[in-house]
């Protein structure tokens, strides 16, 4: 029996078949695929194909995020880290991509895999475990939001600091500008789904033609003699962390790479905004993995190549990638580049901030907020969930407020977005894996189904996962102290026996899972197909 047939579905050239039909189908299709999940759309389509990978390519910031993260594995690992780590986790984190592109591609929903993850466990379990992995989430996606805000005002600043060299970069000036910025994104976020939709549809090409540019740029201003060699940058370890062992301070490195690859499923929380979201969302999310870890890895190679003595960066600004970029191309055209790897930091938060209001969205239509449903409201004016935008754009200024207590907390709090996030993916893996073939539970394949291989690849993800959070939750430096102690596992973990206690407190008195939005005689029309 083939797996199509295990699951009840036509067959792949059908189901594509269907896809691929008139737009007017399409909006039909996804409208009716969004009721089979118990829900009816709310938000206007505006997404298609193009707009939706560059979505998926911009949440990862290719560019921008190496430029925020390079010099992490340089100062901890050397060249040899910033080489094999990228490689090691843009390898490994193709499983990742995968399994969440499978689970979206089933679950097409705002929700994304907090919805996913409710579904895919028995009735008894789906309060808890909604409730779990959609706070895991929305807290892994605030931190996201804002880490990357912080590290793009990191950026402006550090360019300051190139230009003038007498300036000192102040924490309230970081702040103001952080805020600032915070500021600017949620009034573009506030724009109707058709202005998000126009400007999201460029932001893949200044992504990808930044980066070859900056390429380029630097094998065509560094002179061959200073170049380094392979034998140089592929096993060069310098262990700058304290730790006795080499292998450690390498693996310190992914920071770097699982710190970019974040937020896989932000396509899926605009799932209800885009055409064909059953397919769109998924491919945009594995093909988006590729390229990122491919592009991602050549760029690493060569500011490696190009990075001179290493033990002069990071230099004045405090960033290796534009200490790098100033040393090879000069004042002026380090600032001419620079200025879009800082848009590329920009549209990151774009798409992140527009991903993670759409979570928050669903999760208050779901009444798992104690609101009532207050961030779960769509504007009438744009149709999008405004309120909820503002409402991540607060809880973002007040994490940057806590750079003015301790600048090791506010970093804390930063961390948490790779390891709150990649967390939260593995439940809904995990349970479609333990609970297949019970009575409660109809896993049903989307297109991006991949067949027998899936339990492998969840397989892989699942102890790979384990192991870069394992990583990532580690202390960089030795010896320990206040300041160098890695709080990002125990603050998680805090926030998460919060909302636990929170549950059972209160919660589990008015959530009870996700909650459809359809009226009863549109759930008795589709019943039989629920």
């Amino acid at each position: 029996m083939s797996d199509s047939e295990k699951y009840g579905q036509p067959s792949d050239e059908a189901r594509v078949g269907e896809l691929i039909s008139s737009p007017s189908t399409e909006t039909v299709d996804d409208d009716a695929l969004l009721a089979k999940l118990g829900y009816k759309s709310e938000f206007i389509r505006e997404f298609g194909n193009l707009e939706t990978f560059s979505f998926a390519m911009s949440i990862m910031g290719m560019t921008a995020s190496i430029a925020t993260t390079f010099t992490t594995p340089l100062t901890y690992g050397g060249v040899a880290s910033v080489v094999w780590c990228w490689l090691a986790g843009s390898i490994m984190n193709i499983s990742l991509g995968a399994s969440i592109a499978e689970i979206v591609s089933a679950y097409p929903t705002a929700g994304g895999l907090y919805t996913a993850s409710a579904q895919l466990v028995p009735r008894s379990y789906r309060p808890i475990v909604g409730w779990v992995t959609g706070y895991l989430n929305i807290l892994g996606q605030i931190a996201g939001v804002a880490s990357t805000e912080w590290g793009l005002s990191g950026m402006i600043l550090g360019a300051v600091v190139v230009c003038r060299e007498n300036y000192v970069i102040q924490n309230w000036h970081q702040f103001l500008l952080f805020t600032a910025l915070l500021i600017m994104h949620g009034l573009l976020n506030s724009m109707p789904t058709a202005g998000l939709a126009r400007t999201t549809r460029y932001f893949v090409f200044i992504n990808i033609g930044s980066a070859i540019i900056i390429i380029i740029t630097l094998l065509a201003t560094t002179p061959r003699a200073d170049m380094h060699p392979g034998s140089y940058i592929f096993t060069e370890v310098s262990n700058g962390t304290g730790w006795p062992s080499n292998g450690l301070a390498v693996m310190m490195g992914l920071l770097s790479v699982q710190w970019t690859m974040t937020d896989y499923d932000a396509a899926a929380h605009i799932s209800e905004e885009v055409h064909r979201a059953a397919i769109a969302a998924p491919v945009a999310i594995f093909v988006a993995v590729l390229n990122t870890g491919a592009i991602g890895w050549i760029l690493n190679i060569v500011l490696c190549v190009c990075a001179g003595d290493v033990t002069e960066l990071p230099g004045a600004s405090g960033n290796a990638f534009l200490g790098i970029m100033y040393l090879r191309m000069g004042r002026a055209g380090a600032m001419v580049l620079w200025s879009f790897v800082c848009l590329v930091a920009a549209f990151t938060v774009q798409t992140a901030l527009q991903a993670n209001s759409r979570t928050v969205f669903a999760f208050s239509r779901d009444g798992a907020f104690p609101d009532r449903g207050f961030l779960g409201r769509l504007n009438k004016t744009t149709r999008t969930p405004v309120i909820a935008v503002w409402f991540v754009v607060f809880i973002s200024v007040l994490m940057g407020v806590l750079s003015f207590a301790s600048l090791t907390a506010v970093n804390a709090i930063f961390s948490m977005c790779a390891v709150a996030l990649d967390l939260s993916y593995l439940i809904p893996v995990v349970c479609r894996r333990i609970f297949d073939g019970h009575s409660e539970v109809k896993f049903t394949p989307g297109p991006f189904f991949m067949r027998g291989w899936g339990l492998y690849v969840n397989v892989i993800m699942f102890f790979w996962t384990l192991f870069e959070v394992t990583i990532l939750a580690f202390p960089a430096t030795y010896p320990l102290t206040w300041n160098t102690f890695n709080y990002s596992a125990p603050i998680t973990i805090a926030v998460m026996a919060l909302s636990l206690i929170w549950y059972y407190a209160h919660g589990k008195r008015y959530y009870d899972g996700p909650r459809s939005n359809l009226s009863a005689e549109e759930r008795e029309e589709i019943k039989p197909d629920m």
